[in-house]
């Protein structure tokens, strides 16, 4: 008879006790899966991609940012391939998916820091496809928020803010926007006169999306927002981006690590496997979606 070398405590076989220590993702040791298993599981999930037709319908019928069969990459490599994306004005959008998916690329593209090899990027009715970062900025109202620590620690947070207004015609301009950050957050309007090295984590995130703000875009790209960040901070920072969205109406495109974060704060959810859209729905839908849940909420 083959010896049982179960674990006398557990009931366990050596098999399932490395099934169970193996893995990936923010759930407990014994739901999680493998690198190589989720991609395998996220290619299977991406044979039923949803069409332009449905990104559409879920983007309310109407797109206000739009991306249509995007080729693009880093020099020449290509890392998204065919693209596609629907977003309704003033709507909230999370991607999420396998490591080197693609995620942050997509706002690199719409914001201009690839190389575009083919495909269309719309806001509103305007092509940005080959327009410069500061030209997107400045004309087309799309503002890009760092994953990194992007303040400049020695200057004051009053300084950071005007730092953010400087393709505005007049520095005045700057100056009065910031004003109008301070009004907004009094956090930071106790701190103006502060360096900015000694804000809290959460304080400089909510420095980074409000510099943003200085020229009042109409689209937010945000990446990463929660990370570094502790849990405290991390529902403040979400609840300056619900309330950016919900009073001033701005559309939001985010990368967020945080699945589960990110998909109970987006109207909309993205799942992006090997540079493609593989999957897409209303964010609390896709919470519920056992695919989703089992490769990238953890269980």
């Amino acid at each position: 008879m083959a010896e049982d070398n179960r674990d006398k405590r557990t009931g366990e076989s050596e098999e399932e006790r490395r099934r169970r220590i193996s893995g990936y993702g923010e759930g407990g040791v014994d739901v999680v899966m493998s690198v190589d298993a989720v991609a395998r599981e996220a290619e299977r999930i991406a044979e039923n991609a949803p069409t332009p037709e449905e990104l559409l319908h879920l983007a309310g019928g109407d797109a206000f940012v739009s991306i249509e069969k995007l080729h693009a990459g880093y020099g020449r490599m290509e890392i998204l391939h065919g693209m596609e994306l629907r977003l309704g004005k003033g709507q909230s959008l999370c991607l999420i998916g396998p490591n080197g998916a693609g995620k942050s690329t997509v706002l690199h593209s719409i914001f201009g820091f690839t190389n575009i090899y083919s495909g269309v990027i719309r806001i509103g009715e305007r092509d940005v496809t080959h327009m410069k970062p500061n030209q997107k900025l400045k004309e087309a109202g799309v503002a890009y928020i760092l994953q990194d620590n992007s303040v400049f620690p020695d200057m004051t947070v009053e300084e950071n803010l005007w730092m953010g207004g400087f393709l505005k015609d007049r520095p005045e301009e700057a100056k009065e926007a910031a004003e109008r950050v301070f009004e907004k957050y009094p956090r930071l309007a106790a701190r103006r006169n502060q360096p900015a090295r000694v804000l809290s984590g959460g304080e400089r995130r909510l420095l980074e999306i409000s510099r943003a703000l200085v020229m009042e875009p109409e689209v937010l790209l945000v990446d990463e927002p929660s990370i570094g960040l502790e849990p405290r901070f991390i529902d403040m920072v979400f609840e300056i981006l619900d309330d950016l969205q919900r009073t001033e109406g701005k559309t939001i495109i985010m990368v967020e690590q945080n699945a589960k974060k990110g998909l109970e704060f987006a109207d909309i959810g993205y799942v992006l496997v090997s540079g493609q859209l593989a999957k897409a729905g209303p964010g609390d839908e896709l919470l519920e979606d056992p695919d989703v849940g089992r490769l990238f909420l953890g269980g």
